[in-house]
C-alpha cells in the first residue's frame, strides 16, 4: 500500500479509523524548526469529528502525541513521530457491513485488491487516515511560513446546488471560520449549513466544491516534467477520501475563451515581475510564478448514508442495506484542513527540492 507521500519531506501515514491508533512520521523537516504540540493540536481540532451538527458526531479529541523528533520545543531533523489514540471506536456499528458492500465505498474494491478488508469504519479507507496528513500538515505550514512567509487557506464554495461568491485574494482565516460551513459567504454559508441539515434528517449526504490560495508562494517552485507543481498539487489533493475533481487557475471554464483572452499580461511592479492577471492560478508550465495558487476540489457525498440501497453481500446475494454508524452528512467542511494540509506538503517539498538546487541556506 502507498502509505509514503513526498520526496524531501516526505510523511508515512498509519493506522485505521477503528484501530488502537493513526498517526505520521515526517521525514525530512530541517533541524531548529520551532513548533509546538499546540500549533499541531489547532489543525487537528479543526478536523475532528464532532465539533457540529452537521459533522459525525463521533465524540473523538483527536488529541495528539509527539513521540519523537523534536527537543526543547524545536525540530531535531529526524523522524517526527505523531500518534492520536481512538478513543471512541464503536466497532459494532459496522457489523452489517462485515459481508455488505456499501454501494460507492472502498469496501468492494479493497477487497478486490487485498482479499481481505477492515469492515470497522472501512480502515484505511476511512477519512479518520487523514489526521496523520493534518499533523503533518502543522508542521509544513510552520515551516513554510517561518522561511517564506506562505499562507494557505482553503473554504467551501459551494455544497450541492448552493455557490458562494468569494474572492480569494481577500478571503481571511477568521472569515472561513466564522461559521459551522466553513464558508466565507455569510449569507451562501447559512443555506449550505440548512442544506446540509436536510440532507442530514432525511438520511442521505452531500457534495460540493472547496477552493484553496496559497498566498506568497516563491516563484520557481514545481519539477518539470514529471512533478509539475499543479500536477503534484493534484494527486495530493485527489488522494484524499471522497475527492472527484480538480482544477487550478481558470480550470475548465478556461476552455471557453480565446488564448488572448485567457494569457495574463506581464507587467513590473515595484521592480517585480507580475501578471496583469491571474487565469493561470499561480502556475506557468508547472513551475509557481510568484501569484496566488487558486485551485478547486470537487468532493462526492458522503457513501455511507441511512437511506435503503440495493447492494450485494460478499457471497454475490442481492441485499438491501440501511447504513448505522456515525457519519458526515457532507465532508466538505471537515475537509478544509485536509486540503490545506495537502497543498502545504506539496509546497513544502517542492520549496526543499528548489532550495537544495539553487543553494538556499
Amino acid at each position: 500500500m502507498a502509505s509514503t507521500f513526498g520526496k524531501l519531506f516526505s510523511i508515512t501515514t498509519f493506522g485505521e479509523s477503528h484501530g488502537g491508533g493513526v498517526g505520521v512520521i515526517v521525514d525530512g523537516c530541517p533541524p531548529r524548526l520551532p513548533i509546538s504540540i499546540e500549533e499541531i493540536q489547532a489543525d487537528l481540532d479543526r478536523r475532528k469529528p464532532g465539533q457540529s451538527r452537521i459533522t459525525t458526531p463521533r465524540g473523538e479529541l483527536d488529541e495528539a502525541e509527539i513521540l519523537s523528533g523534536l527537543f526543547e520545543g524545536e525540530t531535531l531533523g529526524t523522524p517526527i513521530a505523531i500518534v492520536v489514540r481512538n478513543k471512541d471506536a464503536r466497532p459494532s456499528a459496522y457489523e452489517d457491513f462485515k459481508d455488505v458492500y456499501r454501494p460507492s465505498h472502498a469496501d468492494f474494491t479493497y477487497e478486490a485488491k487485498y482479499g481481505i478488508r477492515n469492515w470497522q469504519g472501512g480502515g484505511r479507507a476511512s477519512a479518520r487516515e487523514t489526521i496523520g496528513r493534518v499533523a503533518a500538515g502543522a508542521i509544513a505550514r510552520k515551516l513554510l511560513r517561518e522561511l517564506a512567509g506562505v499562507e494557505v487557506l482553503a473554504y467551501v464554495t459551494r455544497v450541492h446546488e448552493i455557490e458562494a461568491s468569494i474572492d480569494p485574494g481577500s478571503v481571511t482565516l477568521e472569515a472561513v471560520e466564522s461559521n459551522i460551513a466553513r464558508c466565507p459567504d455569510a449569507e451562501a454559508a447559512q443555506a449550505m449549513i440548512d442544506r446540509i441539515d436536510e440532507a442530514r434528517k432525511d438520511g442521505d449526504s452531500l457534495g460540493g466544491v472547496l477552493e484553496c490560495v496559497c498566498r506568497n508562494v516563491p516563484p520557481g517552485l514545481g519539477e518539470p516534467v514529471f512533478d509539475k507543481l499543479e500536477a503534484d498539487l493534484a494527486g495530493a489533493v485527489m488522494s484524499l477520501p471522497a475527492s472527484k475533481g480538480f482544477e487550478i487557475g481558470s480550470g475548465f471554464a478556461g476552455t471557453k475563451l480565446t488564448g488572448f483572452e485567457h494569457n495574463d499580461p506581464f507587467t513590473v511592479e515595484d521592480g517585480r515581475v507580475r501578471t496583469k492577471s491571474n487565469r493561470s492560478g499561480g502556475v506557468q508550465g508547472g513551475i509557481s510564478n510568484g501569484e496566488d495558487i487558486v485551485f478547486r476540489v470537487g468532493f462526492k457525498p458522503t457513501a455511507t448514508i441511512r437511506k435503503a440501497q440495493d447492494t450485494v453481500d460478499s457471497s454475490g446475494k442481492a441485499r438491501v442495506l440501511e447504513a448505522k454508524g456515525r457519519h458526515d452528512p457532507c465532508v466538505l467542511p471537515r475537509a478544509v484542513p485536509m486540503v490545506e494540509s495537502m497543498a502545504l506538503l506539496v509546497l513544502a517539498d517542492h520549496f526543499l527540492r528548489q532550495r537544495a538546487q539553487v543553494g538556499g541556506s
